[in-house]
This record gives structure tokens, C-alpha cells and sequence, in this order.
């Protein structure tokens, strides 16, 4: 499977709904529970209550887009509000202990599980093809928010793992671009090459950090992170292989660790002194405003891969919009999830801002440029590797992937050998699970 080279808030968070949730207990399924969906009535005034996490740009948007939902269906009127993100995730957690979620929300991929599996979301699926169209959006990303095989989730946006490179700074070195999709071999001995005649700069940060690299490999093997039963979906020996793949490219290929730490939070790509990182696509604006870069700068690749047949890339949601279980507007809540996820006027108004639109009557709408029409064109060519999504983060996961980045940065540090992290690793994974 594996080869050797020859954010704290969110914890938090998910230990805060872990506690609070569990007093929910579960609900019912709501008016969804109707075969064929909840009937949608023109001529009854209807009051659905939206919330959102973001800034006021994102409000601003949020509210032009509203109003035209209200232009289409004048008998609907919408009260939107919003917060930050954390305090989103601290008001949902009290309102679903109180009873009280909102009709429409915008959620979190990694929040679903832990509200869906309690009764608290309302089942989407029988409003697929009744009031909302499901057909533009890709096969592979329709069943992200699902839970045994029903619906709770729309996913609205899409990112996808992928690889950055910095093609100029590269072609200054005289020195081609990783083609992507080899070997983790191969892009090891890249990255080695670079680092040779880089004068100072690296050909990447070790990517054994990343608990989406593990997955990448995991899922190249027919793995995925978890199970459908929320545990891992892994043992000793694969964390141990795919740390100890990296240990070669340790001994001065990588940037080192200690540099990484006086340059946090800027990444090393970002500081430029790394010539790939393996990260989200949507993190070019990010890049672009740390480095100082041009669009034209940076290029997308596909990241290595064990099995050049593997469907190991899946389209995450970079968000998804859901209901409430015990909303009394099932019909209008579902118009409005239809109109913010379809509509291409709606596309227009977000772009790329809330991720590259996961509807294609959407994404033709928005009108996108730049490192956003870059990232599309990405999500286009990698159709072919596209797999399924894997099961939804269990509670305790945003714990588990900050547990793993510390160890890995531990280990490229020498502050721990590999068979004491993995250890620690099991330890304290066990415990986040259980709670």
C-alpha cells in the first residue's frame, strides 16, 4: 500500500455536541416521512427560518439571494441570520437540546453524523425529484449526506484533495512540475531532485502530517478512514507503514519541521520554500495572498496514488444545507434548499465563494474566473478517479485529526519515534471515539 523513497475550535466543538446532543435523544422523522415527498401549496403563507455561518459578505449574498427565492415564491417569506463559526456550532447544539433547530441550516460535513443520527435532521430523500432536483448534481457527491441510505444533508458546494505546485518558481529551478497520479515512490524522488538543486527551497513538506494523505492511501487500497459503524477503518500496522514511508524523504529532502513551526501559520508553500503541498483545491486564495503569486503561478495536479485505477478522490462538501426534523414547513424548506443549490441567478451572486458550486445549472451560472475557474477545471479532470464518499466522520473525528497532524509533526521534530506515536495514536483515538 505504502512506499519508502530508495484546528482546536472544532475539538471543542464536537466534544460540546457530543455532551449536549446526547440529552436530544431522538426525534421524528418529520413531514419528509411522506412517500413523495411533502406537497408544496402557492397560495399558503409560509414563514421558514434560514441560518448560516459566515461574514457579511456572505450575508450580503445570503440576502440577495433570498430575495429572489422570494421574487419566485412570493408566498414564502425567509428570516435569515447568521453567526461566526463557532458560535453557529455552539447555537445549534443548545437549540437541538432544547428542541428548537431551525427549518432550513447550513451544515457542516463534518457536524452531520452527530445531529443526523439522533433523529434531528429531516430526511431529505423523499423530496429528491418532488420539490428538489438532484439531477445536476454529480452521482458520486449526492450520497455525502447520507446515513443509512436516507438523505439529511444536500451537499450546495464541492472541494476535492489535490496538489499545488508553484510551475514558475519550479521552471526557474530547471526543473519540470510533478505530472501527478505516479507513485508516492515517484513524487518522493521529485521531491528529493528539487530539494537538491533548489538553493533553499524544498520540493514539499512531508505529507504523512495529513490524516487526508492516510486517507488518500487508505482508499487506494479499498479503505477508507472509518466504518459505517463510526471506528477506524484501520489498524497498527497501516498508520505504522504509512508513517515509516516518509522516512527517507525526512533525512533533508522535506522542509524541515522546526522551519514549518517559525513560519506558522503560513505554510511553506505559501512562504515559498515548498514547491508542492497536498491540501484542499480551495485553498489557492489562501496561497495566492500568503506568497504573493499569480493565478498563473500556481497549477493543480492529482496527488500520487499506489493503484493508477484506484477511486480513491471523492468530491467533499465544502458545505450542505439541511432542515429540521420537526420543521413544520417541509415543502417551502425544501423550495428554498432546491433554489440556493440549483439557481443559476444564485450562482452568480456566491461564484466560487462558497466553494465551486455543486449543481451544473449552478456552477453555469456563476461565472467563474481566476483560481476559481482553475479549481473547476480540476474538479472536471478527475472525473475518472472520483469514488464514492467515504462514511461520515463519527464524532470525536475532529479530535482524532489533530491528535494525528501533532504526532506527525512530533516525529518530523525526532520528539517521538514512530512506534510510541502510533501507540499514543490508538490510545487517544479510542478515547474520542468513545466519548
Amino acid at each position: 500500500m505504502f512506499y519508502k523513497h530508495s484546528r482546536r475550535t472544532a475539538t471543542v466543538i464536537a466534544v460540546t455536541a457530543t455532551a449536549v446532543l446526547a440529552l436530544a435523544g431522538c426525534a421524528g422523522s418529520g413531514p419528509a416521512a411522506t412517500e413523495g415527498g411533502s406537497t408544496f401549496d402557492p397560495d399558503a403563507e409560509v414563514t421558514v427560518d434560514f441560518t448560516w455561518w459566515g461574514n457579511d459578505d456572505r450575508a450580503s449574498k445570503y440576502t440577495e439571494a433570498i430575495a429572489l427565492f422570494e421574487e419566485e415564491y412570493p408566498n414564502v417569506t425567509v428570516n435569515g441570520t447568521f453567526t461566526d463559526y463557532p458560535s453557529y456550532w455552539e447555537k445549534r447544539t443548545t437549540e437541538a437540546a432544547g428542541g428548537g433547530l431551525p427549518d432550513v441550516m447550513q451544515f457542516d460535513y463534518s457536524q452531520m453524523d452527530s445531529f443526523g443520527s439522533r433523529g434531528l435532521l429531516y430526511n431529505l430523500t423523499p423530496e429528491y425529484g418532488t420539490n428538489i432536483d438532484v439531477d445536476a448534481i454529480p452521482e458520486t457527491a449526492l450520497n455525502v449526506g447520507d446515513i443509512d441510505g436516507e438523505s439529511y444533508g444536500l451537499i450546495s458546494s464541492t472541494n476535492a484533495w489535490a496538489m499545488f505546485q508553484d510551475k514558475t518558481l519550479i521552471e526557474s529551478l530547471g526543473a519540470e512540475p510533478y505530472e501527478g497520479g505516479t507513485s508516492w515512490e515517484e513524487y518522493y524522488e521529485w521531491i528529493a531532485d528539487i530539494t537538491a538543486n533548489g538553493n533553499g527551497v524544498y520540493g514539499g513538506a512531508d505529507p504523512t502530517q495529513r490524516i487526508q494523505n492516510f486517507e488518500l492511501a487508505l482508499r487506494q487500497d479499498g479503505g477508507n478512514l472509518y466504518t459505517d459503524e463510526g471506528e477506524l477503518g484501520f489498524d497498527e500496522d497501516d498508520l505504522t507503514a504509512f508513517w515509516e514511508s516518509a522516512s527517507d524523504v525526512r533525512e533533508g529532502d522535506i522542509v524541515p519541521q522546526q522551519r514549518l513551526e517559525e513560519l506558522n501559520p503560513v505554510s511553506g508553500f505559501g512562504a515559498n520554500i515548498a514547491a508542492s503541498e497536498l491540501t484542499w483545491d480551495n485553498f489557492g486564495a489562501g496561497y495566492l495572498a500568503d506568497s504573493g503569486k499569480a493565478v498563473d503561478d500556481l497549477i493543480l495536479t492529482t496527488p500520487p496514488t499506489s493503484d493508477a485505477d484506484a477511486k480513491d478522490l471523492y468530491l467533499k462538501p465544502s458545505m450542505l444545507l439541511a432542515m429540521s426534523s420537526k420543521t413544520e414547513v417541509g415543502a417551502a424548506g425544501a423550495k428554498l434548499i432546491d433554489f440556493l443549490t440549483n439557481s443559476p441567478e444564485v450562482g452568480k451572486i456566491f461564484g466560487a465563494s462558497r466553494g465551486i458550486p455543486a449543481s451544473e445549472t449552478q456552477r453555469d451560472g456563476a461565472e467563474l474566473s481566476g483560481q476559481d475557474a482553475n479549481v473547476l477545471a480540476y474538479e472536471e479532470s478527475i472525473t475518472d478517479r472520483l469514488g464514492d464518499a467515504p462514511p461520515l466522520p463519527p464524532e470525536g473525528a475532529a479530535s482524532i485529526e489533530q491528535k494525528f497532524w501533532d504526532l506527525g509533526k512530533s516525529i518530523d521534530l525526532g520528539a517521538i519515534e514512530i512506534d510510541e506515536a502510533v501507540k499514543q495514536f490508538f490510545s487517544e483515538a479510542e478515547i474520542a471515539l468513545n466519548n
